[in-house]
């Protein structure tokens, strides 16, 4: 694919956005957490990170949850980075249809299909179809339509209602205007964590003919509603055959070779039906082709593949090389897949 690249103008914008909201004692920070963990010296790591964020694209972050304190240059050059997947998610997701994936409800509507679970929105007046779903499905996630990392999401069991009057008026108060029913997920992740739905998060780019998977990394949660990081969860990246290629690990620091609760090897990780895992991204990729790169979460259930929700902003979930011993990072997928 010939190369499109990325432009000099946007790069420039972001740079200077970064530059106005600069938090310094974060900065000093995470040079002094990364300069510990790697035995460097640490006015040269935060001098190295501030020349890899101003010249190289490198989040402060990025450069602390993938190491590159103890990287060369041309090892760092393969990590794909949070500034330039900014870039990648400005150029290719029309702004047009940004809010079918910002809105939970609209997201919902679009990608029915794909949901394969029930859902209904709390409106003035519907007391009594709210309890008759939630007291139907026993237990019920309910969501803010606009939240990310987990936020604004909130678990329920009938059982617990005590007042449908007081249950109903507090939904809409609190805008949790979204209610779904909870994904029965499959044995192979409850093995690992049965108290959160653990999800896969596929990183994928829609050419407008092919879909291509440029990233796998599988989420587990610690029995809270979420398994993002903001509730204890953490990540490991999975190869094109859906195994784990080490240990979790999450951006606070923590390794995790056993689940800490269910004791499970994270490294013995398989992902269960990896082939329709590629099919299903593959068929969500293509109803809405004008956002063409996006981070879909999807749980495997014994029924197969189910969609949560799409990420118009993709993120970035990479190897470690201090946690798994790879050095090298995903970039050359998304450039060969992108052409940038």
């Amino acid at each position: 694919m010939p190369s499109h690249g990325l432009g000099l103008a946007p790069r420039l914008r972001y740079l200077a956005g970064r530059a106005r909201r600069i938090d310094v004692g974060s900065v000093f920070a995470r040079a002094r957490e990364s300069a510990r963990d790697h035995g460097r010296w640490m006015p040269a790591v935060l001098v190295d990170m501030l020349w890899s964020a101003g010249f190289r694209q490198v989040g402060f972050q990025d450069y602390v949850d993938y190491d590159f304190a103890i990287l060369n240059r041309a090892e760092r050059e393969t990590y794909m980075t949070h500034p330039v997947s900014n870039q990648l998610s400005q150029k290719y997701d029309h702004p047009d249809f940004r809010h079918i994936f910002q809105d939970k409800i609209e997201f919902d509507r679009v990608f029915s299909d794909f949901l394969r679970r029930d859902w209904m929105v709390v409106e003035p007046g519907n007391r009594d179809a709210v309890r008759a779903f939630v007291e139907g499905h026993g237990t019920v996630v309910t969501k803010e339509p606009v939240g990310q990392a987990g936020t604004g999401v909130h678990r329920y069991r009938a059982s617990e209602v005590e007042d449908w009057d007081a249950f109903h008026r507090g939904l809409l108060e609190r805008g949790e205007l979204l209610i779904e029913e909870v994904i029965r997920q499959h044995a192979d992740l409850a093995a690992v964590c049965p108290g959160t739905v653990n999800t896969t998060r596929v990183t994928a780019f829609f050419d407008g003919r092919q879909t291509h998977i440029l990233a796998i990394a599988q989420k587990f949660g610690r029995g809270a509603v979420s398994d993002q990081m903001t509730f204890g969860g953490f990540y490991t990246m999975l190869d094109d055959d859906g195994k784990a290629v080490g240990p979790g690990y999450d951006s606070h620091g923590h390794v995790h070779e056993r689940h800490p609760d269910s004791d499970f090897v994270i490294a013995d990780f398989q992902l269960p039906m990896i082939e329709q895992v590629r099919t299903f991204v593959d068929e969500v990729a293509r109803v809405v082709p004008q956002v063409q790169y996006v981070g879909w979460d999807i749980v495997v259930t014994p029924d197969g593949p189910v969609l949560v929700e799409g990420n118009w902003g993709a993120g970035v979930y990479e190897n470690k090389p201090s946690v798994t011993g790879i050095r090298t990072g995903h970039k050359p997928r998304y450039r060969a897949a992108i052409g940038f």
